[in-house]
């Protein structure tokens, strides 16, 4: 029903948003555990599942039994769920959200029969139809000619009916898992070496990029772990400024981490893993007379941001717009991709910029000579102006005194410098400056 109507009956009522990916990331872990029932399990809409356990109830004791363990299972894991045992797919369907129960080979109309024709998974405007004309049960429906009912209710309801009648075939299609990207080694004598370490990591991300090279993907955080012989465990994990599969590249990465670990009394065990990953195209990797340009940047990026955070190591990034603050953006490197400037006729930009800082004692447009910083400046050379209006469309308080003019003022003590001057301001300074030149 609707929220409104729910509240206007319990005004009470608690609710929270649906979060539907953690629903499908559940309902993925459940059929998972499902597979101890059945080897071909699937999701069954957004709330169901349907197992093919075609020669698996005696392995239970019977329908009934195995039954009987699932629902008790699922209880002692706190679940509230319905399920029920046919012969077709789709009168386990209908019975699993009707209360549930089992029904035998042979009495599958019987069985659904006393259901509405809701549960045959037809949609809600071809259910509308069928109880205006007095056909609100599956059973109105089991034993009338197929041909006049297809051809006012259309194919799918006939279709659904003869689904769940045995009549066609509708077989459990399992998606397939997604690959699982790791890797083990067990150990004959414990290691405590770094070098021991670093050997058995070599084998592992041989292994491990092979496997990601099969389904074309590369690895984002690559994630080893230890274990030691008093069953302690030790973890290094790394970051990647973007997705790789070259093994000797990688496996350098880990060299810091690997030589602050404490091996105890020994490791007997490695397991490496990729967390995350990313499609990665076929390419040529390692083995060649030079790295890339590209591979030795992101070499670079992913031993500095290991130390410091890839959120730290930032990049510059164009952006459309005159106003000064505005006309880059700071991006993560590791997670952006480079850009090319844009070309743009008209006065250079400084190549540092910062917040506007006032000018005293400026005399004249533009200033022969001020005061900034404590310093005394006298101009050399000035070029301007170069007006830049405010946007109108963003409300930015360091932009309401209005317009504003830019020179370009070479000092004779040295520094370049980018001053602007507000025309309309009341009061205060009127010069100010917010860049330096190379």
């Amino acid at each position: 029903m609707a929220l409104a109507d729910a509240r206007a009956i319990c005004p009470d009522l608690a609710t929270r948003s649906a979060d539907l990916a953690r629903e499908a990331a559940a309902l993925s872990s459940l059929r998972r555990w499902a597979s101890r029932y059945a080897p071909m399990v699937a999701t069954d809409g957004v709330d169901g599942l349907v197992a093919d356990i075609s020669g698996v109830p005696h392995l239970f004791g019977g329908e009934g039994e195995l039954r009987d363990d699932l629902q008790a299972r699922l209880e002692r894991a706190g679940l509230h769920a319905a399920s029920a045992i046919a012969g077709t797919r789709g009168v386990a369907h209908a019975l699993a959200r009707h209360g549930g129960g089992i029904v035998p080979d042979g009495r599958l109309a019987e069985g659904i029969g006393h259901l509405p024709v809701t549960a045959l998974r037809v949609d809600h405007d071809t259910a509308e139809a069928l109880a205006r004309v007095g056909l609100s049960r599956i059973a109105d429906l089991a034993h009338l000619p197929r041909a006049p009912l297809a051809r006012r209710f259309g194919a799918g309801l006939v279709l659904r009916l003869d689904q769940a009648l045995g009549a066609q075939a509708e077989p459990v299609a399992a998606e397939p898992d997604a690959p699982h990207f790791g890797v083990r080694m067990t150990l004959p004598e414990p290691i405590g070496k770094q070098e021991d370490v670093m050997a058995g990591l070599a084998r592992l991300l041989d292994r491990l990029c092979a496997k990601l090279a099969r389904h074309r993907m590369g690895a984002r955080r690559v994630r080893l772990e230890l274990r030691r012989v008093d069953r302690g465990t030790a973890q290094v994990e790394i970051g990647l400024a973007r997705p790789m599969r070259d093994p000797a590249r990688i496996a350098t990465l880990f060299a810091k981490g690997v030589d602050e670990v404490d091996s105890g009394f020994g490791i007997d065990a490695l397991r490496l893993t990729a967390p995350v990953t990313e499609a990665l195209a076929p390419e040529q990797i390692g083995g060649g007379p030079a790295i890339r340009h590209d591979d030795a940047l992101a070499d670079l990026l992913s031993s500095v941001g290991n130390r410091i955070g890839f959120e730290r190591v930032l990049r510059l990034l164009p952006a459309t717009s005159l106003i000064p603050e505005r006309s880059f953006l700071l991006a993560p490197a590791a997670y952006s991709t480079a850009e090319p400037i844009p070309h743009r006729a008209g006065s250079k930009r400084p190549i540092t910029l910062f917040p506007p800082e006032p000018v005293t004692a400026a005399s004249g447009t533009p200033p022969a000579s001020f005061r900034w910083r404590r310093m005394r400046f006298t101009t050399l050379r000035a070029t301007g102006p170069e007006r830049i209006t405010p946007e109108w469309w963003f409300d930015d308080p360091a932009w309401r005194s209005g317009l504003r003019d830019y020179w370009r003022i070479e000092t004779q003590e040295g520094p370049r410098l980018w001053l602007f001057q507000t025309p309309q301001a009341l009061g205060g300074p009127d010069w100010y400056v917010q860049g330096e030149f190379a």
